[in-house]
């Protein structure tokens, strides 16, 4: 579970530039949300990973489409 952990918060860091205060209120919800998975009998690194930083995708809004900036034109 760490090691899923550890690399969705890697790869969340290289997505934008966050503060330090940020990264570690992601990392606090995101291991919330693993540990959830995890003892709901998810084991799968890769997917615990898929799974979380679609998870922090959704909580900040780059998952949506409009709010990052797509006006259907």
């Amino acid at each position: 579970m760490e090691a899923a952990i550890d690399r969705i918060m890697h790869t969340y860091d290289l997505l934008a530039n966050r503060t330090a205060a940020a990264s570690e209120e992601a990392r606090a919800k995101v291991t919330e949300y693993v540990r959830t998975l995890f003892e709901a009998g998810e084991k799968d690194t890769h997917r615990l990973t898929v799974c979380g930083l679609t998870y922090l995708r959704q909580l900040d809004g780059s998952a949506d489409q409009v709010k990052a900036g797509y006006t259907g034109l």
